[in-house]
């Protein structure tokens, strides 16, 4: 039996009888040149990078599981760590860009968006410590934004 055939097999024995499938397929994207001093450009920025980049991820995706017949079952989209490239915004600017996230989310058809997050291993800027503070209002105002403190 040759290798390719061995293989398949092997993914379909995995699929058919472990129920195997993929947890999460994810797109990565850099937020880092969406910084504007107008909350309300920055706050569009992203959004725009988020559907424009986005938008065949889930489509994409769709087609893996169709072609191969694995399940994947998360679609989501990685944007850079919040606080690095908005540091100088304070806690209600945060809470604004969390809602661009989850817009965004929604539009290209995503489970979640993770980046809402602190790098703080190493100390505390201003600008991490409100978006630390912005976290659970953040959360409770949206659906499919996911948060994390990295503090080690």
């Amino acid at each position: 039996m040759n290798y390719e055939f061995t293989e398949i097999l092997e993914t379909i024995r995995m699929t058919e009888i472990e129920h195997f499938d993929i947890r999460t397929v994810t797109l990565g994207i850099s937020l880092r040149d969406c910084h504007d001093r107008s909350i309300e450009v920055t706050k569009q920025k992203i959004y725009d990078k988020i559907v424009r980049y986005g938008r065949e991820h889930v489509k994409n995706a769709k087609e893996v599981e169709a072609q191969y017949g694995i399940s994947i079952a998360n679609k989501r989209v990685s944007v850079t760590p919040i606080s690095i490239p908005f540091d100088a915004f304070k806690m209600d600017d945060f809470i604004e860009i969390a809602k661009s996230l989850d817009k965004a989310a929604e539009e290209i058809g995503i489970d979640y968006i993770a980046g809402f997050s602190a790098l703080v291993q190493k100390g505390m800027t201003n600008g991490e410590r409100e978006l630390i503070k912005a976290i659970p209002y953040a959360l409770s105002q949206t659906k499919r934004v996911c948060s994390s403190v990295n503090i080690g």
